[in-house]
C-alpha cells in the first residue's frame, strides 16, 4: 500500500493523539525546547544507526528521579559498545545511535519518531509506490511507556521502517492477563479497578476485563484517570472506592498517575484495600517512598525478572566518560548529581559549589547508584543485541557483512533467537513479543518505614498451564462479593449484580448439592431422601405396621386376647355341651361359629409385619374367607331359630327343609361362593407389596397393594350382602317367645358388625400407609368381639352363674318363674 493511501488514516491517527496530548502541552513547554529534534541529546555516528528515544526531563519534577532515563540511555551504549567491539556479532559493521528526550509527551514522541524515520521530510509518492527514501536509522529502541509505544507504531507504521513495524521498548509490557492468573490464584473473585485514562490503561483493562470474566471475576467498578484530570474526578473516585464492598483494587496505572491518587488517597484515609499493581508501578522505589501514610502495605503485581549484566554497573558509573562529548545532558545531571555549578555558568545562591567533573562517585548514595533497575536495564541490552543480530542475518554476515545489501522494509526480527553472555535465552513469538515472564513482587513495609520489594512468586509463560504461576507464600486474604455456596445450598443471582453476587438458598426436600457453588440441586432418586444438610442421599425409611411398634404391638395383643377368649368359651361349651342352653340353635353351628372366630381373630396377624408377596394374597383372603365362614354360621343360626318358630305350628313341616344336613350346606355354599371370588381375584390379579413413594415424601410406605380393586371389593362387599340378611333375620326372630331367644342377641351383634364395617370403609380410604392396615385390623377385632360378646357371653353367663336357668323347661318358658337375681 503506497503512503498516500495511507494519509488518511496517518492523519487522523496523528490528529487524535496530538489532541488528547495537548492537555499536557504547556506544562511540557520548557521540557521540549531541550528536546529539539534536530539536535539529539546523545549521538555518534556509525555504519548503520539506531535511534533511541527517552523521556531524560519530564514536568512531574516532584519525583526526583531524572536518572532513571539517563541509565537506560547508558545501558543502550554499552550494548552498542560491546558489539562494535565484537569480532563475532556484525564485524566489520559499526553501529551508530541518536538519543531524543521525548519529555514523557506523546506529542514529543511522536515528533521524534517522525524525525528519526526521514529527518522532519515528509515525502510524498506515487500511488501503488512505497515510502522509498531512506530512514535515518534502523531501529528505534524506547520508549518506556506502553502508550507512546502505541502512538508511535500507530504513526510510523504506514512507513515501513526496516525491522520496526514496531518500535522496541524495554519496558512497554501488558501484564493484564499475569494479572487476571494472580488474581484467580488468591481467589479474589470481587474486585475493583482503576487504570490510566491512556492506550496503556484502557487497552490493558479491557483485555484483564475480558479474561476476568471467563475465569469467573467480577468488577464492581472500572474508573479511568489521568494525571490531568481536575480534583473533582479524584474525589469521584474515591467515594467510589468507599461506597463499593470490594476489597481488592487492581491499578492498571502509570507510576506518574499513581503518585498523583497517592497523594489524594492518604488524605482521605484509604486503606484496608488489597492492591494488585501493573508493573508500571509495583516496582518504583518513589512510589513506596511517598507512601508515608501505607496506603499501598501488601501490594502484589509482576515485575520484570531479576538480572544481571557483566560490566554494566561499573560503566554507569563510570560515566565521566560522556563528559568527552561535552553535551549539554551531561552538563545538567553531573550539576544535579553533585548540587554543583561549572564555572562556565553563573553561579547561584543555591549552588554556591564548583563542579571540576572529577567528582568521584563512589560516595554518593542516590537513585542513580541504585541497581534495582537492572532488569529494566538489561531488557534494553538484550532490545539492542536483539536488533544486532537481526541485522547480522540481514547482511548475510560471516566473516564479514555485505554492507550494500537493500534493507527491505518488511524485514521483520520475530526469527531470531540468542543467548546472550549470561545465558538468557532471547525470541519473539508471531507477534513480535518475547515470552511472557514476571517474578511477583510483594510489598513489605519494615521498622523504619522503609518498603521492601520481596519476591513471592514467579509467571512463566514458557510453561505448561499448570505450572506457570507458582507463589512461595500463599496471601490468606481472600475477598468474594459473595461467600461461595457450601454443598446443600444452590446459587441464585441478586438481581441487578454481577454473576459474582449471589445469594445461598438452601435445597429444597429431596434435592441435594454435594459440590460447593452449585448452581442447580439435584433431586434423590425414589427411594433416597436428602439429609439434614441437604449434602447427601439417604435411603428412606422403610414404613409399614410391625410388631415392634407400640400400635403393632397392641393389635397384637388385642388379636391374641380375642383367640384365647374365643378358645375359652369354646372349652366351656365343649364342657357343658349336654346342657340345654348348648344343645339349643345347633350345637354344631356354635363351635363352627367359634372355630371362625377364632380364625377372624387370628387373621388379622397376617396385616401385621413387613408385607411380602405371599402375605399380601394371605391376609385379604383369609380374611374374605374366614368371616364369610363366620357370617354363614350366624345366618344359619338365624335360620335356626325362625324354622324352629315355624316347626311349632300345627301341619308345619319346615324342620324337615332346614334340619342339620341342609344348615351345613348352606355354610358350605356361602363359604364356597367366597371361596371361588378369591380364586378368580388371585388368578387375574392378586394383591403384591408394593413401595408407596407418595403417601410421605421422607418415608417408603411398604404395603399391599390390591392388584384388582374389583376383587377387593367384591369380596368385602359379599361379606356386607350375608351381613345384612342376617341382620334381617335376627331382627325378624328378635320378639319370638322363647325364654332364651338368641335371635335378639344375634340382632345386637350384626348391629355392631355392619357399624363397624360401615365406619371402616372413609376411615379406611381417609388413612395414609400403615394407619390403613391398622383401620382394617381394628375393624376385624372390633366386629370379632362384637360378635363373640354379644352371641356366646350371656350364654357363659347362664352356664356358669346361673346354672338353674339350663334347664330344657326354662328353655322353653314351662318352669316356674325365675327367682330373683
Amino acid at each position: 500500500m503506497s503512503f498516500t493511501q495511507k494519509w488518511p488514516e496517518l492523519g487522523w491517527a496523528l490528529f487524535r493523539l496530538l489532541l488528547v496530548a495537548s492537555f499536557s502541552q504547556a506544562k511540557e513547554s520548557v521540557c521540549m525546547q531541550r528536546g529539539d529534534p534536530e539536535n539529539p541529546q546523545l549521538s555518534r555516528d556509525g555504519d548503520i544507526i539506531l535511534g533511541g528515544m527517552f523521556s531524560f526531563h519530564s514536568s512531574w519534577n516532584d519525583r526526583k528521579d531524572t536518572y532513571i532515563e539517563f541509565r537506560v540511555a547508558q545501558a543502550m551504549l554499552f550494548a552498542i559498545e560491546e558489539i562494535n567491539n565484537s569480532t563475532d556479532l556484525l564485524p566489520g559493521v559499526s553501529l551508530g545511535y541518536k538519543m531524543y528526550d521525548t519529555c514523557g509527551s506523546i506529542a514529543q514522541s511522536i515528533k521524534v519518531a517522525l524525525a528519526l524515520m526521514n529527518g522532519n521530510q515528509i515525502i510524498f509518492t506515487a500511488p501503488e509506490a512505497p515510502c522509498t527514501k531512506p530512514a535515518q536509522v534502523q531501529a528505534i529502541i524506547g520508549e518506556t511507556s506502553s502508550s507512546p509505544c502505541m502512538a508511535i507504531a500507530t504513526v510510523i507504521g504506514p512507513f515501513y521502517i526496516p525491522m520496526v513495524g514496531r518500535i522496541i521498548s524495554h519496558l512497554a509490557t501488558c501484564a493484564c492477563l499475569t494479572l487476571v492468573y494472580l488474581v484467580k490464584y488468591f481467589r479474589w473473585t470481587w474486585v475493583g479497578a482503576i487504570r490510566t485514562n491512556d492506550d496503556y490503561g484502557n487497552k490493558g483493562m479491557a483485555t484483564f476485563t475480558e479474561t476476568a470474566q471467563q475465569l469467573g471475576i467480577c468488577l464492581e467498578y472500572s474508573v479511568s484517570f489521568f494525571r490531568t484530570d481536575p480534583y473533582e474526578k479524584i474525589q469521584k473516585i474515591i467515594d467510589i472506592i468507599k461506597a463499593s464492598t470490594s476489597k481488592v483494587i487492581v491499578g492498571f496505572l502509570s507510576h506518574f498517575d499513581m503518585d498523583v491518587l497517592l497523594h489524594e488517597f492518604s488524605l482521605n484515609n484509604l486503606t484496608g484495600y488489597q492492591w494488585v499493581g501493573s508493573e508500571s508501578w509495583i516496582f518504583d522505589s518513589q512510589t513506596a517512598k511517598m507512601d508515608i501514610h501505607h496506603i499501598l502495605d501488601g501490594a502484589i503485581g509482576l515485575y520484570i525478572p531479576k538480572s544481571h549484566v557483566t560490566g554494566l554497573k561499573e560503566f554507569m558509573l563510570n560515566v565521566k566518560l560522556l563528559n568527552s562529548s561535552n553535551n549539554d545532558l551531561f552538563t545538567e545531571f553531573w550539576e544535579a548529581l553533585f548540587n554543583c555549578k561549572f564555572k562556565e555558568l553563573k553561579s547561584t545562591a543555591e549552588n554556591p559549589r564548583e563542579c571540576t567533573g572529577h567528582e568521584d562517585l563512589t560516595g554518593v548514595q542516590n537513585s542513580f547508584t541504585d541497581m534495582s533497575l537492572m532488569p529494566m536495564f538489561n531488557n534494553v541490552y538484550k532490545g539492542v543485541y536483539a536488533v544486532a543480530h537481526a541485522l547480522h542475518n540481514i547482511l548475510n554476515c560471516n566473516k564479514t557483512c555485505e554492507k550494500n545489501v537493500q534493507l527491505d522494509p518488511f524485514m521483520r526480527i520475530l526469527k531470531i533467537y540468542f543467548k546472550t553472555k549470561e545465558g538468557d535465552e532471547v525470541y519473539f513469538d508471531e507477534n513480535g513479543d518475547p515470552a511472557a515472564k514476571y517474578e511477583i513482587i510483594n510489598w513489605q513495609p519494615r521498622k523504619n518505614g522503609i518498603v521492601e520489594f520481596v519476591t513471592v512468586g514467579l509467571y512463566d509463560a514458557s510453561l505448561s498451564p499448570g505450572k506457570q504461576l507458582t507463589l512461595s507464600s500463599y496471601m490468606q486474604f481472600i475477598h468474594v462479593c459473595s461467600e461461595k455456596c457450601p454443598p446443600g445450598t444452590r446459587k441464585v443471582l441478586q438481581k441487578g449484580r454481577p454473576v459474582c453476587c449471589y445469594d445461598c438458598i438452601r435445597c429444597a426436600e429431596g434435592e441435594i448439592s454435594n459440590t460447593t457453588d452449585s448452581v442447580t440441586c439435584l433431586r434423590c432418586p425414589p427411594e433416597f431422601w436428602s439429609n439434614e444438610r441437604r449434602d447427601t442421599c439417604i435411603k428412606k425409611e422403610a414404613v409399614f405396621l410391625s410388631y415392634e411398634e407400640i400400635m403393632g404391638a397392641l393389635l397384637t395383643a388385642a388379636s391374641l386376647f380375642g383367640t384365647c377368649m374365643t378358645t375359652g368359651v369354646a372349652l366351656i361349651f365343649f364342657k357343658y355341651r349336654k346342657t340345654p342352653i348348648v344343645r339349643a340353635n345347633n350345637s354344631e353351628l356354635s363351635f363352627l361359629l367359634l372355630f371362625s372366630l377364632t380364625l377372624c381373630f387370628l387373621c388379622s396377624l397376617t396385616f401385621i409385619g413387613q408385607p411380602s408377596e405371599w402375605s399380601c394374597m394371605l391376609r385379604h383372603v383369609a380374611f374374605g374367607i374366614t368371616f364369610v365362614l363366620c357370617i354363614s354360621c350366624v345366618l344359619g343360626k338365624t335360620m335356626v331359630v325362625l324354622m324352629a318358630f315355624r316347626a311349632t305350628r300345627p301341619g308345619s313341616n319346615v324342620q324337615k327343609w332346614f334340619g342339620p344336613t341342609q344348615q351345613r350346606l348352606c355354610v358350605t355354599s356361602f363359604t364356597l361362593i367366597q371361596l371361588i371370588m378369591c380364586i378368580i381375584w388371585l388368578t387375574v390379579s392378586p394383591p403384591f407389596p408394593f413401595k408407596n413413594f407418595k403417601e410421605f415424601k421422607d418415608k417408603i410406605t411398604l404395603e399391599c397393594a390390591l392388584g384388582t380393586s374389583v376383587g377387593y371389593w367384591a369380596v368385602l362387599g359379599y361379606i356386607g350382602l350375608l351381613s345384612v340378611l342376617c341382620f334381617i333375620f335376627a331382627f325378624l326372630a328378635r320378639k319370638l317367645p322363647d325364654n332364651f331367644n338368641e335371635a335378639k342377641f344375634i340382632t345386637f351383634s350384626m348391629l355392631i358388625f355392619c357399624a363397624v364395617w360401615i365406619t371402616f370403609i372413609p376411615a379406611y380410604v381417609s388413612s395414609p400407609g400403615k394407619f390403613s392396615v391398622a383401620v382394617e385390623i381394628f375393624a376385624i377385632l372390633a366386629s370379632s368381639f362384637g360378635l363373640l360378646i354379644c352371641i356366646f357371653f350371656p350364654k357363659c353367663y347362664i352356664i356358669l352363674l346361673k346354672p338353674e336357668r339350663n334347664t330344657k323347661k326354662n328353655m322353653m318358658g314351662k318352669g316356674a318363674p325365675r327367682p330373683p337375681s
